[in-house]
């Protein structure tokens, strides 16, 4: 059996503990104006996620820091990596979605203290993502595989919760995601530059919303 494969399979573990359970990246405003209410809105919403948000930004971000990680020296890595995270900062209009990235990044590289090198260390979760995935020796495919269906997987366990629906429904969409992702993930592969941070605005307003939400269970 291959390491990189049991690497990766912790790597995207949803139930890493790193708080991603915390956060619902905005679903729960979505869930609370009733727009996601059903299996049907569910799914639609975790498609539309992976499809925008998470491939023009996230996995982008995966894929450089990725490259980065993999085909730079040392010196040249860490001011590679503080320019992603830069750009995932300015990326990130949402006050609380900033804050969440920042917060996983930080536990993501906790745990895998041992394999971090020295010097730089990114600081937003997907930058994280990518250098890990990197260090560990896991292939590019292989990591966007894992980091799309972790996102998946974390968007429909909230989906399963706050509507509620059914565990069987979640699993579901989750069979149903499998053709997305695998297309997902030849896009990411070689990511476009100038399409980072295409603008979600319905998304960024329903996170800024969460902000001040009556009542909430979710930090994001």
């Amino acid at each position: 059996m291959s390491l990189s494969l049991l690497s990766l399979l912790q790597l995207s573990d949803p139930a890493l503990p790193i708080g991603g359970y915390a956060h619902s990246g905005g679903l729960e405003t979505y869930v609370q104006e009733g727009v996601v209410r059903d299996v049907a809105s569910a799914t639609r919403f975790v498609r539309d996620m992976l499809s925008t948000n998470l491939h023009y930004t996230d996995a982008a971000l995966v894929a450089l820091a990725y490259g980065a990680t993999r085909g730079v020296d040392a010196a040249a890595l860490g001011v590679r990596l503080e320019e992603l995270d830069r750009l995932c900062e300015a990326v990130r209009m949402p006050r609380e979605i900033r804050e969440a990235s920042r917060k996983l990044g930080g536990r993501l590289l906790k745990v895998f203290e041992k394999v971090c090198g020295e010097g730089y260390r990114p600081k937003h979760y997907a930058v994280a993502f990518g250098y890990v995935a990197g260090l560990l020796g896991v292939g590019l495919k292989e990591a966007l595989t894992g980091f799309y269906y972790n996102a998946a997987a974390g968007m429909v366990t909230n989906c399963v919760k706050m509507i509620p629906i059914g565990q069987q429904d979640g699993q579901e969409i989750l069979f149903g995601l499998q053709g997305l992702i695998a297309d997902l993930v030849g896009k990411s592969l070689e990511p476009d530059v100038e399409m980072i941070g295409l603008c979600c605005t319905g998304l960024d307003i329903r996170c800024m919303q969460h902000e001040r939400l009556y009542s909430r269970l979710y930090m994001s």
